[in-house]
């Protein structure tokens, strides 16, 4: 599975952005695909992730109540909207994709990654 990431940019704290990532390749229902993002002394940081079967959701605390994981089947395309976004969430995002059926938090679960897309959110 190969995965490609679009969207991200600068926004003032309390603004929205709207990521896309899209799969493809040998793409079959029983997948996961998740957000992780990059911050400073950490490793990747789990963001939020979907089953793509069943379309539950799972995210982490510090983005749960304003970020918002969703899916187009036709599309093969995961989004992640991000709306009251704080500076503290400016990161490198990167879309990560495995095989499997629970949604699990470890980066190092996760086979396919994208290149990554800034966002920056100034106070």
């Amino acid at each position: 599975v190969q995965v490609v990431e679009s969207g991200g940019g600068s926004v003032q704290a309390g603004g929205s952005l709207r990521l896309s990532c899209t799969a493809s390749g040998r793409t079959s229902r029983s997948y996961i695909m998740a957000w992780f993002r990059l911050t400073p002394g950490k490793d990747r940081e789990f963001v939020a992730g979907i089953n793509w079967s069943s379309g539950s959701s799972v995210y982490a605390d510090s983005v749960k109540g304003r970020f918002t994981i969703s899916k187009d089947d036709a599309k093969n395309t995961v989004y992640l909207q991000m709306d009251s976004l704080k500076p503290e969430d400016t990161a490198p995002y990167y879309c990560a994709a495995r095989f499997g059926m629970q949604v699990t938090r470890r980066y190092a679960d996760f086979t396919s990654w994208g290149q990554g897309t800034q966002v920056t959110v100034s106070s």
